[in-house]
């Protein structure tokens, strides 16, 4: 099964520019809103194995998003995507754990290089707690 991507941003060439990459350039089943309180409502009731958030959005900005689904899944990889980096917004995302901080503009290779950096982490971790599982029956 194709690992999901949930995509948030409220710029909608954004949205299509992320979901038009990772397709191109992977297998990954991809999910967009431009409604980050939507965003939260889909992480909640389906499963996503990262979330990838625009920073600076109305109604619910991306370190908020971060820290309510942080509140129900822990383990998410998040990254954040900004357009209005400050070394204060990025020490924030990475004390609330953020997986990544990627300011635009950006390269198609170095949103493609996180993801699957996020991805081979979710598959250690898995594999982490299997083996724990394993441990613990013994």
């Amino acid at each position: 099964m194709a690992e999901r991507i949930l995509i948030v941003d409220d710029e909608p060439d954004m949205l299509w520019l992320l979901s038009m990459i990772i397709k191109e350039k992977t297998n990954y089943e991809v999910v967009t809103t431009n409604n980050p309180v939507e965003a939260l409502e889909l992480a909640k009731n389906q499963h996503f194995d990262i979330l990838i958030t625009d920073l600076k959005m109305p109604g619910l900005d991306g370190i908020e998003l971060l820290n309510a689904v942080r509140g129900f899944n822990p383990d998410i990889p998040i990254i954040i995507i900004t357009a209005y980096a400050t070394s204060e917004s990025a020490t924030e995302a990475h004390e609330k754990n953020a997986f990544d901080f990627i300011t635009k503009p950006f390269r198609k290779d170095q949103i493609i290089f996180t993801i699957e950096k996020a991805i081979k982490w979710i598959r250690a971790h898995k594999e982490n707690i299997l083996l724990k599982e394993k441990l613990e029956e013994k």
